[in-house]
């Protein structure tokens, strides 16, 4: 099957990572690129491909014309936290398959939208396997255990490059599962360390690492401070985030070929064995 893919985002470092993962993996990489309207670049070449960039002041001239040329394709979104709804809707209302790798906007929002449109998608706060498989784990033992930690404090803090702009969307999803056991916890209170020196010394995140990884911890404290907790998942690079999104990508379109398409999460995928 020929499955034409748009990654939206380039020229940012997660568009390109992605990118050159689609067409590592057999994916027709589609010459165009959705971006923002302050990006000076017209152009920007990946994976030995020329890739043209749309802004939103150019982009609806454009679109029909590429839908005609690559059928059936499928857009991959890692823009910016801002265009998040924006660009869904730009989606739903041009038919457009997407996968949602950015974090950030309204989500609630963007949910409504995709469900009312019953519109083919996969959206998730996180794309890699393992962190998808442990927040699972942490919403089971919300739903199975909801008085487990009665009584205990709960502390979050999560580390990112410095440049990324939002709260991280997987450690906001995991907290929802926390307040289900009951903990008081506002996402306002997931400490954001963006400082190098602090995220090297306090989170021992490596210097080749500084300008693309995700460590979060996530601490369970007894009200007497007898007895701890710690969860922690921590990833250097972007890979894995490209490679799920691949992942992410094939299982819509095989959804979309057996005519059972609808708004999907990256639990979805994982329960489908599709995940590599």
């Amino acid at each position: 099957m020929s499955i034409f893919v748009m990654v939206n985002g380039i020229p940012g470092d997660m568009g390109k990572m992605v990118a050159e993962t689609m067409s590592a993996r057999g994916l027709n990489l589609v010459p165009f690129s959705l971006t923002g309207e302050a990006i000076a670049e017209k152009e920007v070449t990946v994976a030995g491909k020329t890739i043209q960039l749309l802004k939103p002041s150019t982009r609806e001239n454009a679109i029909d014309g590429i839908l005609k040329d690559y059928p059936g394709l499928i857009c991959v979104d890692y823009t910016h936290p801002s265009a998040v709804n924006e660009n869904a809707a730009f989606y739903v209302r041009h038919k457009i398959p997407f996968v949602m790798g950015t974090t950030g906007g309204d989500r609630e929002a963007l949910q409504k939208l995709v469900q009312d449109a019953a519109h083919p998608s996969v959206i998730a706060p996180n794309m890699a396997k393992q962190i998808v498989a442990f927040q699972a784990m942490i919403e089971f033992l919300a739903t199975e255990f909801p008085t487990a930690f009665e009584g205990y404090r709960l502390s979050v803090v999560e580390s990112h490059q410095k440049t990324k702009a939002d709260t991280s969307g997987t450690a906001k999803a995991v907290v929802a599962s926390f307040r289900k056991m009951g903990f008081d916890f506002d996402d306002s209170q997931i400490e954001l360390v963006r400082n190098e020196p602090e995220q090297m010394a306090r989170m021992h995140v490596p210097e080749n690492a500084l300008s693309g990884h995700a460590f979060h911890t996530y601490s369970l404290d007894s009200a007497d401070g007898s007895v701890h907790f710690e969860f922690q998942h921590n990833v250097c690079g972007r890979k894995i985030y490209a490679e799920g999104s691949v992942d992410a990508v094939l299982f819509l379109a095989e959804k979309i070929a057996e005519k059972a398409a609808r708004p999907f999460n990256m639990m979805d995928v994982l329960r489908s064995g599709k995940m590599k």
